[in-house]
């Protein structure tokens, strides 16, 4: 139904309850994995803000637990919890999942935020120091996606989504860097690349049982300590039409059209959220 259809038939007031709808998250149990870092808490506070059960999962488990109950208070939330957690732990990945499911009887939406890595020039790697950023990318993806598949086929449903990164999908202009100490790793870009693949095999795999797999891949968003180099800052902007580096509030819109059902009949998918940089 268009938009103009929409108001002949509701009205505006009506309109408005029908988009309100569209995009609630009441009831849904959603885990985010990295949930109070620097990209993670700006989507977390946009699904509490829909009103989701949420899981804030991450290795720090004080700081995950601040972030969710501030969210808890702030937004009334029946459900905002952390658990002991670490993406490298496969024990720890199964633990908390059941645990969840145990908690609330159902897992609708998993979103893979966290990663970790380690960052040399890729002559400099030893075989240890590449396996370790495909682990803390593609590797903790599977663990997690594998650890929620389960229950998610038991209920015929669920909502897969998966932060990879423009860096999977283009390769890094070294040229910005210069002297700033700033570093894209090789094995960084190889395992979001990996997760967007992984992204398309999950969805083409599972639809047929309800459950959808989408990716996001950020542009450029440096973390607080890395703004402090205006330098660097200025060379990111100038390689992006929008001339600016993206905020964590740039993913909130885009995460929950995903989590909710506003985008039901959409699957396999990778999303550059990046100013247009990959569009050059």
């Amino acid at each position: 139904m268009n938009g103009s259809l929409l108001f002949q038939v509701y009205g505006i007031y009506e309109v408005f309850i029908v988009i309100c709808n569209m995009f609630d998250l009441t009831g849904k149990t959603i885990i985010i994995t990295g949930g109070a870092g620097h990209l993670g808490s700006g989507m977390s506070e946009a699904l509490a803000a829909f009103g989701a059960n949420l899981f804030i999962l991450g290795t720090d488990l004080e700081k995950n637990q601040r972030k969710a109950k501030e969210l808890k208070k702030i937004y009334n939330l029946s459900i905002c919890e952390s658990l002991k957690f670490n993406i490298k732990d496969e024990i720890l990945v199964h633990q908390a999942i059941d645990k969840i499911f145990e908690i609330t009887g159902q897992i609708d939406v998993l979103i893979n935020n966290a990663s970790y890595g380690c960052m040399k020039p890729l002559e400099d790697y030893t075989y240890e120091e590449w396996s370790q950023g495909i682990d803390g990318t593609i590797n903790g993806v599977f663990r997690i996606t594998q650890a929620v598949l389960r229950y998610m086929r038991e209920k015929k449903q669920g909502n897969i989504i998966n932060i990879s990164s423009m860096y999977g999908m283009v390769a890094p202009d070294m040229r910005i860097y210069g002297d700033s100490k700033q570093n894209n790793p090789a094995n960084y870009g190889a395992g979001k690349a990996a997760i967007i693949q992984f992204t398309k095999y999950v969805a083409s795999v599972y639809a047929g049982e309800g459950i959808r797999s989408n990716a996001i891949s950020p542009g450029p968003f440096p973390n607080r300590t890395v703004q402090k180099d205006e330098r660097f800052i200025c060379e990111l902007c100038g390689k992006n039409p929008m001339n600016r580096i993206g905020t964590p509030e740039d993913l909130q819109g885009i995460i929950v059209f995903l989590a909710s059902d506003a985008s039901k009949y959409m699957t396999g998918q990778n999303i550059a959220v990046d100013g247009g940089w990959t569009i050059w």
